[in-house]
C-alpha cells in the first residue's frame, strides 16, 4: 500500500518555518546586544540637553572672596628661625651631679684632660650672642652646655695665657675632616677668652657674606672698588655690644671723632654705646665698625694712665673656604662677579689674618675650615697643604712621585687664585695650620661616661664598648662617635 501525503500537513510545516524565521529575525536586531541584554536594559534614557551657551554672562551677584586653604601659613622668616634655632637645655635629660664649671684655674691643668666641664651661665649668654653655637651641634640633648677638655683644649688655654701675658699675637687656621670638632674647638677658644676678659669678634658663618642674602653698596672713594654690607655689619656690631660687657668701661681715646664721621658723638662715649649706635642704624654701621675696631686695637702705650687699658682681641671666622671665593653671588656695576676679598668685612678679617693689621695688645686670629659644605677652592687647599707640610715655596713642595703627587704639589690643570695664595705667602709671619684628629681612647671614654650619666647612653661604658665605638668612629672622630652612640639610638 502506497503512502499518501497530506497536503494539510505540508501546509502547516511551511507556516511554522515562516514563523520561526520571523522570530529569529526579531531577536537578532541591531539595537540589542548579541550575547547580553543587561547593558541595554540598565542604560539611562537619553535626554535632549539644552545647548551650552559659551558666551560671557552678566553676573549681578557679588563674587565671594576665595578662601585660602593654607590658613596657618608661617610668617616671613619663621621657617628659617625654626631651622636655625639653638636649644641649649633639655629638662628631660638627667642632671650630671658633681660636674665642675670651666674656670681660669682648671682650664690649664693637665688633670682636666678627658673630663667634661660645664660652661658658666654668663659665658653661655655671651657665646650665644656672638653666634658660637651651631644648630647641628647636639646641645639640646643635655641638661646644660658642657665641653670635653681635649689635649688641644689645654694647649689653647696655655696659649691664651701666654699671649695675654706677653702681648703677642697669633694667626691660626683649623683644618680637619668632617666631624673632627673644628667649630667646637673655636667655641672652646672663645669660651676661655671670655673667661679671661678678652674682646671677641666672631663671624659665625662666612657663607652668609658671599651668597647674596644681604644688601651691599660700593664704598665711596675706594680704589680698587670695595663693597660694604650695611645690614650684616650692623648685625656684627649688635653681637659685639651684647657679648662684651666690659666695653661699657672703655671710652674713646680721642675727644673728637674722626673727620667725615656721619654723626656727631660725645667725647666720653663708651665703646659699647658706640657699637649700639651702629647696630641701630645700618647706614652708619660701617664707619662705626671702623672706628670701633681701631679703638680696640689701639696700643695701650697711646692711652692715658687714668684710662682703662685695651684687652686682647680674638677675631674668629668659620667656613673659611667661602671667604676665599673669586665668584660670589654679588655683582659689580658691570655685572661681573665680586671677589670675596673685595667685600669690606672679609677684607678686614684677611688683613688681620695676614698680619697687615697688627694686634699690638696681643690676641688671636682664628679661622676654621668646614668640611660639610665647602665650595671647591683648589687655591686654598694648595696653600694650606703647603703650610701644613712646612714649606711655602713651590720648589721644595714638589713631589718626586709623578703618579702620586702630594697635596702640596700644584696641579698644572688648575688655575690658582693669586689673591688667595698671597694671604698665606705674604711678607708677614706665616699663618699656622693646626689639623684636628680624633679623640684618644681616654678622652672618648670620658665623653661616653658623660653621655651615660646624662641618661642618653644606656650601655655599660667599659673598655670593650669604648674600643668598639672608637674604632667604628674612624679613630675617635667626635662627630662619628656621637652619631654611633647617641644619634643612631635616638
Amino acid at each position: 500500500m502506497s503512502f499518501q501525503p497530506c497536503w494539510r500537513c505540508l501546509l502547516r510545516a511551511s507556516d511554522l518555518s515562516v514563523s520561526i524565521q520571523q522570530l529569529s529575525s526579531a531577536r537578532i536586531s541591531p539595537s540589542a546586544a548579541p550575547f547580553s541584554t543587561s547593558t541595554y536594559s540598565l542604560a539611562k534614557p537619553q535626554i535632549n540637553a539644552a545647548p551650552v551657551f559659551r558666551g560671557k554672562r552678566l553676573t549681578l551677584k557679588k563674587a565671594k572672596p576665595k578662601t585660602d586653604v593654607r590658613r596657618n601659613r608661617p610668617a616671613p622668616g619663621e621657617r628659617k628661625a625654626y631651622r636655625k634655632r639653638i636649644v641649649l637645655s633639655n629638662t628631660n635629660a638627667l642632671p650630671v651631679h658633681g660636674m665642675e664649671d670651666l674656670t681660669v684655674e682648671n682650664m690649664c691643668k693637665q688633670e682636666s684632660r678627658g673630663m667634661v666641664l660645664g660652661i658658666p651661665g654668663d659665658t653661655v649668654d655671651q657665646l650665644r650672642a656672638v653666634g658660637a653655637f651651631k644648630p647641628t651641634q647636639a646641645w639640646g640633648m643635655f641638661r646644660r652646655p658642657g665641653m670635653l677638655v681635649r689635649n688641644e683644649t689645654v694647649e689653647y688655654a696655655k696659649l691664651l695665657e701666654e699671649l695675654q701675658s706677653q702681648g703677642k699675637s697669633l694667626r691660626r687656621v683649623l683644618v680637619g675632616e668632617r666631624g673632627s670638632g673644628k667649630s667646637l674647638m673655636a667655641l672652646q677658644a672663645m669660651t676661655m677668652a671670655f673667661l679671661r676678659g678678652w674682646t671677641i669678634i666672631n663671624i659665625p658663618e662666612a657663607q652668609e657674606l658671599t651668597i647674596g642674602h644681604f644688601d651691599y653698596a660700593p664704598l665711596p672713594g675706594s680704589s680698587p672698588l670695595i663693597f660694604i654690607q650695611k645690614t650684616f655689619t650692623a648685625k656684627i656690631l649688635s653681637q659685639i655690644s651684647s657679648a662684651n660687657p666690659h666695653l661699657e668701661n672703655l671710652q674713646l681715646s680721642s675727644s673728637t671723632p674722626p673727620p667725615n664721621f656721619p654723626i656727631p658723638i660725645p667725647a666720653n662715649i663708651s665703646l659699647a654705646r658706640l657699637a649700639g649706635l651702629g647696630a641701630s642704624d645700618p647706614e652708619i654701621a660701617w664707619p662705626v665698625f671702623q672706628l670701633l675696631i681701631s679703638e680696640l686695637t689701639l696700643p695701650n702705650t697711646h692711652i692715658s694712665e687714668d684710662a682703662q687699658k685695651r684687652p686682647p682681641l680674638l677675631f674668629a671666622l668659620d667656613s673659611l673656604a667661602h671667604a676665599m671665593q673669586d665668584n660670589t653671588a654679588y655683582r659689580t656695576p658691570s655685572f661681573k662677579p665680586i671677589h670675596a676679598h673685595d667685600l669690606a668685612l672679609v677684607k678686614t678679617f684677611m688683613d688681620y689674618l695676614t698680619g697687615a693689621s697688627p694686634l699690638p695688645n696681643g690676641g688671636l686670629v682664628l679661622a676654621a675650615t668646614s668640611a660639610s659644605n665647602p665650595p671647591p677652592n683648589p687655591s686654598l687647599d694648595l696653600a694650606l697643604a703647603k703650610l701644613e707640610a712646612g714649606s711655602a715655596s713651590d720648589s721644595s713642595a714638589q713631589s718626586m712621585d709623578l703618579y702620586n703627587p702630594s697635596p702640596a704639589t700644584p696641579n698644572p690643570f688648575f688655575a690658582y687664585d693669586k689673591r688667595v695664595m698671597d694671604i698665606f705667602e705674604g711678607p708677614h709671619d706665616r699663618v699656622e695650620v693646626q689639623r684636628l684628629h680624633g679623640l684618644s681612647k681616654e678622652e672618648a671614654k670620658g665623653l661616653m661616661e658623660y653621655w651615660a650619666r646624662s641618661g642618653i647612653l644606656r650601655q655599660n661604658v667599659d673598655e670593650r664598648l669604648v674600643g668598639e665605638k672608637w674604632s667604628l668612629s674612624g679613630g675617635g672622630i667626635v662627630g662619628e662617635l656621637e652619631r654611633g652612640c647617641v644619634g643612631m639610638r635616638i
